[in-house]
C-alpha cells in the first residue's frame, strides 16, 4: 500500500483540525470558497497478483462511500477486497477481504463499523460485515442475480438492493428476511430522497425515472420522468451507460449520471430537465445495470469492464455536481446558476471550474461532514483544499 503525497497536504475545513506545513486549518469554511481551489493531495495504489503469473497490476476500485461521520472511506475492489481510509489520519486504515463471496458493491450501515456489500461468487447474496471482528452479522438472500445498486436509507437501517433478477428489493439490517419487493423491467438504480419517505428508481429499459412512496412502495409510482426525449445527448445509447441517481440535499434535483459525454440535472417535482451537464471527453469505460461484457472475456483481458457507482455527486449543500473524466480534470457546475433557473426546456450547462489532474476518475464520492472529496480508478485520490491558495 503506498501513499504519495502531493503538492501538500492541505488542512480541511468544516470542523476538522488538521496541521499541514504548519498551517493550522480554519474551523470552518464555505464550500463556495474552497471548491476552486481543491487540488489532488494524496494518492493510495494498490497491487495485486494477476492470476496464472507473477507480475502485479493495480486493482480496479468499484465503488466509494464515505461513512456518516465522514472519517472513514470504503473501497471494494478487483481483488475481492474492502478497503478503508483514514480521512483524519490521511491514510489506509484496514483491510477486509471477501475471497470466497467476492465484492462489487460496498457501503457503510449506519451502525458503527458495519458494511453491506453485494457478492460476486457462489450466489447473490448481499452480506452485512461488521469490521470490529470480521464476521458477518446477516445475510440477505433472495436476488437471483448480480446486484447493480445498493442504496441505504438517511436515517434508517433500511436499505433497497437493485438487481440484474429485474427486482428492487427493501430490506432492513435487524432481519435476514425481505421487507419489501418491486418487480421491474430490466436492471435499475435506486437513490433516497433527504426525508427518507421517497425512493426514486432509474431504469435503463424503460428510459424513465420513477418515484415510489416508502409507505405504499407496492401501489404505482406515484410519479414517473420520461428520458426518452434526451437519448440524443446521451453518447453511450439511450439504454444503455447510466450509473449514477441522487438526489440534493434539499430534496429539489435529482442527478442522473452516465458514462457517456453528458449527465442530467432533473427537477425532483416535475421532473423537467434542467440542464445538460456536457463534458466533451465523456467517462471512463464502466458498465452500468444491464451492460455486461462479452461471455468469452475474463478480467485478464484489457477489454474487461468493471462496473462502478457513478462518477458525478452533489456536493453535501447540494450547489455544485462534480464529475470526472477521462484523463484529465474534475469538472464542477453550479446547480443554482440563474441560467438554469427557469422551467425552459434542458440547456447544456458551462463548467463553472475544472480542477486539474492527469489520471482517470471513474468513481467519485464527496465527503458528507469535510471539505475534501475522493476520486478514483486504478487508485485513490483525496482532495483537499490547498490553503495557500486561499
Amino acid at each position: 500500500m503506498s501513499s504519495t503525497p502531493m503538492q501538500i497536504d492541505s488542512p480541511m475545513g468544516n470542523g476538522m483540525a488538521a496541521r499541514a506545513n504548519g498551517v493550522q486549518s480554519q474551523a470552518t469554511a464555505i464550500l463556495a470558497e474552497m471548491i476552486p481551489i481543491f487540488r489532488p493531495t494524496k494518492h493510495y495504489r494498490r497491487e495485486a497478483q494477476i492470476p496464472g503469473a507473477r507480475a502485479t497490476a493495480p486493482t480496479t476500485i468499484t465503488s466509494l462511500d464515505f461513512d456518516d461521520e465522514g472519517g472513514l472511506l470504503l473501497t471494494s475492489e478487483s481483488d475481492n477486497s474492502m478497503q478503508i481510509y483514514s480521512v483524519k489520519e490521511g491514510k489506509h486504515h484496514k483491510t477486509c477481504l471477501s475471497h470466497k463471496y467476492g465484492v462489487a458493491n460496498a457501503i457503510f450501515g449506519h451502525a458503527t463499523g458495519c458494511i453491506i456489500h453485494s457478492s460476486t461468487k457462489l450466489n447473490n447474496t448481499i452480506r452485512y460485515l461488521s469490521t470490529h471482528d470480521n464476521s458477518y452479522l446477516r445475510y440477505f438472500e433472495g436476488h437471483e442475480a448480480e446486484v447493480t445498486c445498493l442504496s441505504l436509507h438517511p436515517g434508517q437501517d433500511t436499505f433497497l438492493s437493485c438487481s440484474y433478477d429485474n427486482t428492487l428489493r427493501i430490506w432492513d439490517c435487524a432481519s435476514k428476511n425481505v421487507s419489501g419487493r418491486l418487480d421491474l423491467h430490466g436492471a435499475s438504480l435506486s437513490a433516497w430522497d433527504p426525508s427518507g419517505q421517497v425512493f426514486a428508481v432509474a431504469s435503463p429499459t424503460a428510459a424513465a425515472i420513477l418515484l415510489y412512496d416508502l409507505r405504499n412502495f407496492d401501489k404505482a409510482p406515484f410519479a414517473s420522468f420520461d428520458m426518452l426525449p434526451h437519448g440524443a445527448d446521451m453518447s453511450e445509447g439511450l439504454n444503455r451507460g447510466w450509473n449514477k441517481l441522487e438526489f440534493s440535499n434539499d430534496g429539489k434535483h435529482l442527478l442522473l449520471g452516465t458514462n457517456g459525454n453528458s449527465h442530467f440535472l432533473l427537477d425532483a417535482f416535475d421532473g423537467h430537465v434542467k440542464a445538460n451537464l456536457r463534458r466533451d471527453r465523456g467517462g471512463v469505460q464502466r458498465l452500468g445495470p444491464g451492460d455486461h461484457n462479452p461471455e468469452n472475456m475474463d478480467s485478464t483481458s484489457n477489454e474487461f469492464l468493471y462496473p462502478s457507482t457513478g462518477d458525478c455527486c452533489f456536493s453535501p449543500d447540494g450547489k455544485y455536481v462534480l464529475s470526472g473524466t477521462q484523463q484529465r480534470n474534475v469538472l464542477v457546475w453550479d446547480t443554482l446558476a440563474s441560467s438554469i433557473s427557469s422551467t425552459e426546456a434542458s440547456k447544456s450547462l458551462s463548467t463553472v471550474h475544472e480542477l486539474d489532474y492527469t489520471g482517470d476518475s471513474a468513481l467519485i464520492a464527496f465527503n458528507p461532514r469535510y471539505n475534501m472529496f475522493a476520486t478514483a480508478d486504478k487508485e485513490v485520490v483525496f482532495w483537499l483544499p490547498d490553503q495557500s491558495l486561499a
